[in-house]
């Protein structure tokens, strides 16, 4: 997942190149593999034009899984930065459950379990340790990259939003490659979305669990829908 974030006072230049690191598109976590649903919705013609594509990325990252898994995210990081791992096991059991088809439960959780090993093993730290300690089995990806900032010392506001646009940034990835969609047109779609993404950020900062839930019953009946479609380049 590509990135652009900018180094704050609270976030060291160093620290958002780890980051940047982390959610690039050449970190080996699979999420070329994925498009949550959107290959189905070019095949059903909700996904037809750019108009289309931006409408349905907004509803998936502020009614969807895009604003759980930025919750999720936060949560993971406090609960690390804490040294809390009940707390991070059950968030982590809690988004794993989320996940509403056979297929979005392994986009997660392959791209979650890729995450964490592949950071403990580059960029190791005694925190981060005990973050797999406590997640031994199956993670969900918000969760392994919320628990990984938290344990570096990243900056927890900075973490979620750029989760929130990396997120953006690979659905529009897979567009390009099953939609009528030109890489100009991709470019604007995340300009246009990058604000909303900061907002979004912004309005669950303080969230919880309780705060989780989703509206895009279309995307969840997609994915159902996309285990037997005929012809797919993705997983999910």
């Amino acid at each position: 997942m590509g990135i652009t974030t900018v180094a704050t006072p609270t976030m060291p230049t160093t620290d958002t190149l780890r980051l940047l690191a982390w959610l690039s598109p050449a970190f080996p976590v699979g999420a070329y593999a994925y498009s949550h649903g959107l290959e189905w919705a070019v095949e059903a013609g909700d996904v037809s034009d750019a108009a289309s594509l931006e409408a349905w990325l907004a509803d998936a990252l502020e009614r969807g899984a895009g604003r759980n898994d930025m919750i999720l995210a936060g949560i993971a990081h406090r609960a690390a930065a804490a040294g809390d791992g009940d707390a991070l096991a059950a968030a982590n059991d809690l988004a794993l459950a989320l996940a509403p088809s056979r297929e979005l439960h392994l986009e997660t959780s392959q791209q979650g379990r890729s995450f964490l090993d592949a950071t403990a093993a580059a960029w190791p730290h005694p925190a981060l340790q005990a973050v797999c300690a406590a997640l031994p089995g199956l993670v969900a990806y918000p969760v392994a990259v919320g628990a990984t900032a938290g344990a570096h010392g990243l900056d927890r506001d900075v973490t979620v939003a750029s989760y929130g646009l990396a997120f953006v940034q690979n659905l529009v990835s897979a567009a390009l490659r099953v939609a009528p969609i030109g890489q100009s047109a991709g470019t604007r779609i995340v300009a246009a979305l990058s604000p909303r993404v900061a907002v979004l950020a912004e309005s669950v900062r303080e969230a919880g669990l309780d705060d989780l839930g989703t509206a895009t019953l279309r995307v969840d009946l997609g994915s159902f829908r996309h285990e037997t479609q005929y012809s797919r380049l993705f997983r999910s």
